[in-house]
């Protein structure tokens, strides 16, 4: 970051013209909100950590209000485990993070936001809480140990006492009890490094008495995973469970929060986790209680490719997080024919089942051996003949959970366990289900721990024929997304959910969407990928395509090799996190190909992709975020590697809003992004309403086209039918368009004859060619001549 350039772009903002008929215009003054304050036109989310707190958010605050974001969007910001690098490991929910700057540097960067116009969105983790070290920073947890279950902390956690015994297992040893020296020191138990509080009255006693009389018991890590007896994150004992569901708990968790959003320090929510919830949608209502009606809250939530948010949440949430965009963005961008082509070659290499199969299987296993606890907890709640039903239920669920005004097991998952399971035992967890709230919230829970485990932590790591595919909220199996499937999840979205979030990369996507653009070249021209081979020729087609997206890059072989490590642990078929096999791990880095560049062509094709990404990631229905760094060329991969400590290009931004001309990919990428973040800043009633457009001509598969802003005669929301109806009257304000699979294109002759009907008006572009118009049926090969995207402002509507 470079804050020399502070003053000068809080006053200016100049660059990229929102308006063909000028050269430059102003954006809005300092401390005005073109969207009023509460729903944002785009986010930008940043990762705080102490190396980045509060003032180092606020030194770039005046560059990304040049940028054009309403909102910075901020990772959790209340007290967390020291030194943690992501903060979603909480242990205070009262106080702001003091090694971000506490709650003093927050307001102060609130109120920097705010003079440059812009609001915050914090990061709430509602689901669980750390159980650190040491313990005692969690205050709630070490009373609960202290003092059990008549601890009046006890109502916070999900502790099955009888299961345990009457003790919490504690699984934090870095071996067995009796190889960790327990004794008392300063009125605590030390054991293995750490540090537990006593039972009132059992400090004198001997050590084997006093371990007994403990309300927890301290275990070697590895027993996690048969005798917990608490809920946790996912498979993470090192987090656990919180009761959300209990007033008072949700009470003491969000007093802090809550002041934050009614002082008017935060505007918006992201939850993170919302299916971790027993009654997600009881919480979700609670808390739109509140913080009022203009608060934005979006939900992190994974959805299945047929799933969709429950109906019920829309007075209570604006949507999801954007994951369910991701996947049709990227599945935009890939080649249904070169998919199943390379398929069917990592198949032949590596002698591994379909993605069916590999899904089916790590399903199993992560539900019998990773959540054989939460398991076991199931079984006990329906009784231990009903627990094979249990299981393959879960396993054959096909949405990531149930709710509790729709508890049932969906047909499709009933049809599959028959063939495994009696029908009268499926039955009778049915009616389980539907009768004990319990369980029927722990069976969601552990469905959506399941799902996420088994497929993005594990079969999407073990299942490669194109990575770029493998991505949350993914559908390996079906990596293409045809155009008019596209056009009609836009429609859904602007009838259904108009404020949702939308994203390309996050902090939790496994490739950043411009390593995702450059593995998804390969679609185009599976010959490019070859055969890779060697003793573990899975390893070699992750390593292969990982070294392609990644590309030349700072510290690329570190990097790539720590990639490959995680890659494998999570693939679980040669080692694991919890079974490492040293000697295969030491031969990982050996994987890593010289080769790091894409042929020329596919290059090329990636960068086509990558501007066709960013076009209608930021004028699609939703309000976009750009995660940080990725206004420009970002290459990162799996977290941490996309956690890295990032270089805001104040520089060439300047230097693009004073007029100069992008230099590289990089800064087209650059000056696409800025340009579209401003139009939506400063002309907000462009994006709304969505109306696809069709071309005509050989090549019309190789384009997506919609318009956004209708106003007068078409004043429905369109729909893939009605591509042809745009514009009567006052038709839409703005046209986007993009090239898809222009490698493929290519090949086929390029665009030929094919042509776009533009609705009616006088169209300009937003950036090209200064006094370029069209107007009616238009040669896409002339709209298209200077880039591979475009975006057309209608003359007339301020444009």
């Amino acid at each position: 970051m470079t804050p020399q350039h502070s003053s000068t772009h809080a006053r200016t903002d100049t660059g990229p013209s929102t308006d063909p008929e000028a050269g430059v215009r102003a954006g809005p003054a300092a401390g005005s909100r073109p969207d009023g304050g509460r729903r944002p036109g785009a986010t930008y989310r940043l990762q705080l950590r102490p190396e980045f707190p509060f003032a180092a958010a606020g030194a770039v605050v005046p560059y990304l209000a040049s940028l054009g974001v309403t909102h910075l969007h901020l990772s959790p910001v209340l007290e967390a485990v020291p030194g943690s690098a992501h903060g979603y490991d909480v242990v205070d929910h009262t106080r702001v993070r003091e090694e971000l700057g506490g709650e003093a540097g927050l307001r102060a960067l609130s109120a920097t936001a705010r003079r440059h116009g812009l609001g915050l969105v914090l990061d709430i983790v509602p689901n669980h809480m750390a159980v650190p070290s040491p313990l005692r920073l969690n205050g709630p947890l070490w009373e609960v140990l202290r003092a059990g279950p008549g601890s009046p902390y006890a109502r916070w956690f999900d502790i099955d006492w009888p299961a345990g015994g009457g003790q919490v297992l504690l699984p934090v040893l870095p071996g067995p009890l009796a190889d960790c020296a327990p004794h008392v020191r300063d009125g605590v138990l030390v054991c293995g490094g750490r540090e537990f509080p006593l039972r009132e009255g059992t400090a004198g006693l001997p050590m084997p008495e006093l371990l007994a009389r403990q309300w927890y018991r301290p275990a070697w890590w590895r027993e996690a995973r048969t005798a917990l007896n608490y809920r946790r994150f996912f498979t993470i004992a090192e987090l656990i469970g919180v009761r959300m569901e209990d007033p008072e708990v949700f009470a003491a968790t969000h007093g802090k929060v809550l002041e934050l959003v009614r002082d008017g320090v935060a505007e918006g929510l992201r939850i993170d986790h919302v299916d971790g919830l027993a009654d997600p949608g009881g919480y979700l209502r609670r808390l739109r209680r509140e913080v009022g009606g203009e608060c934005w809250v979006v939900v992190e939530k994974i959805l299945a490719e047929q799933e969709r948010l429950p109906s019920s949440w829309a007075g209570s949430v604006a949507g999801t997080t954007g994951y369910d965009a991701l996947r049709r963005l990227d599945g935009l961008f890939t080649d249904p024919q070169g998919a199943r082509e390379l398929a069917r070659s990592y198949a032949e290499s590596t002698g591994l089942p379909d993605w069916e199969e590999t899904a089916d299987a790590c399903a199993r296993a992560v539900l019998t051996v990773d959540l054989a606890a939460e398991l076991a907890t199931l079984g006990r709640m329906a009784g231990a003949e009903l627990l094979p039903a249990v299981t393959e239920l879960l396993i054959d669920y096909p949405v990531y959970r149930s709710y509790p005004d729709d508890p049932g097991p969906s047909p499709e998952a009933v049809r599959r366990a028959e063939s495994r399971v009696a029908a009268r035992d499926l039955d009778a967890v049915a009616r389980l289900l539907g009768s004990d709230g319990a369980f029927a919230a722990r069976f969601a829970q552990t469905s959506a721990a399941l799902r996420a485990k088994s497929l993005e932590d594990r079969a999407f790591y073990r299942y490669a024929p194109l990575l770029s595919a493998n991505e949350v909220g993914g559908e390996p199996g079906r990596p293409a997304v045809p155009v008019e499937e596209f056009h009609a999840y836009c429609a859904r979205i602007e009838r259904d959910w108009p404020a949702t979030g939308t994203v390309l990369s996050t902090h939790d996507t496994k490739r950043s969407a411009d390593v995702r653009a450059r593995i998804a070249a390969l679609s185009q021209d599976p010959a490019a990928m070859g055969r890779p081979a060697g003793a573990d020729p899975q390893l070699a087609w992750v390593a292969r395509q990982t070294s392609l997206g990644l590309g030349p890059a700072p510290d690329r072989e570190p990097r790539l090799t720590e990639a490959l490590l995680k890659s494998v642990r999570e693939a679980a078929l040669r080692t694991s996190w919890t079974e490492p096999d040293e000697a295969y791990e030491e031969q990982v880095g050996a994987h890593v190909p010289a080769e790091a560049e894409l042929p020329e062509h596919l290059a090329e094709a990636a960068r086509v992709t990558m501007l066709g990404l960013t076009l209608l990631h930021l004028t699609m229905p939703g309000v976009p975020e750009v995660y940080q760094g990725c206004e420009t060329d970002c290459r990162t991969l799996v977290d941490p590697d996309n956690r890295r400590p990032v270089r805001f290009p104040e520089e060439a931004l300047a230097r693009l809003s004073a007029g100069a001309a992008p230099a590289g990919p990089a800064e087209e990428k650059l000056a696409l992004t800025t340009a579209l973040l401003r139009l939506r800043r400063d002309r907000p009633e462009l994006f709304t309403d969505y109306v696809p457009l069709a071309a005509r001509g050989p090549a019309a598969d190789h384009l997506v086209a919609y318009g956004r802003g209708v106003s007068g005669g078409h004043g429905g929301h369109g729909g893939p039918g009605e591509a042809g109806e745009a514009g009567e009257a006052g038709g839409p304000g703005l046209v986007a368009v993009a090239t898809r699979l222009s490698y493929r294109l290519d090949r086929a002759g390029g665009w030929g004859p094919t042509v776009l009907p533009l609705p009616p008006g006088d169209w300009s572009p937003l950036l090209g060619p200064p006094g370029a118009r069209h107007r009616g049926e238009v040669a896409v090969a002339e709209l298209l001549r200077t880039a591979p995207v475009t975006l057309l402002l209608r003359r007339g509507t301020g444009g």
